[in-house]
């Protein structure tokens, strides 16, 4: 007797079941516990943009700072600021070269150019959009900035020096 060759049914599923199938596959998360190093943890913050809120204490005499409240809310882990840096640009007073003790330093510029020096890197023209990561304790300078230049810069730890060399 001779074979035939059939064709199988497709199994039918529930819609559910259908839908579990292409649904993504879920990724395991472990949930963090406390600190264990005696770190407190984060908590959540806000910060809307408010012209009173540019400050003229900070690092630099030539910038007014926004602080986003993120030194606060990790309990100095961290800080992120808006540096809005004042025209016009006099190289006597900002290209000073220097390094920040840091061990994360993030810098996007949210509005017009700044031009920099770094060590070992030379010299980089930042624009709106362009972003950078400083390794800690890098050398460098700030060579000129736009009248309407303004920066997001977000370090670790949120207190650090800031020395001359």
């Amino acid at each position: 007797m001779a074979k035939t060759n059939v064709k199988a049914r497709p199994k039918r599923i529930s819609r559910a079941t259908a839908a579990k199938r292409r649904a993504p596959a879920r990724t395991s998360h472990k949930r963090r516990s406390p600190a264990k190093d005696g770190r407190k943890p984060h908590r959540f913050a806000v910060s809307h943009p408010r012209e009173e809120d540019f400050a003229a204490e900070g690092l630099r005499a030539y910038a007014r700072y926004r602080d986003l409240g993120v030194a606060a809310a990790t309990n100095g882990m961290a800080r992120a600021h808006v540096i809005r840096f004042m025209p016009p640009f006099r190289a006597e007073e900002v290209s000073i070269r220097h390094i920040h003790d840091v061990e994360f330093q993030m810098i996007y510029v949210l509005k017009g150019w700044m031009k920099s020096e770094f060590e070992g890197h030379g010299t980089i023209m930042m624009r709106e959009g362009s972003c950078w990561l400083q390794p800690p304790r890098i050398k460098h300078t700030v060579l000129g900035y736009s009248d309407d230049c303004e920066v997001l810069e977000v370090l670790l730890p949120a207190d650090f020096e800031t020395t001359e060399v």
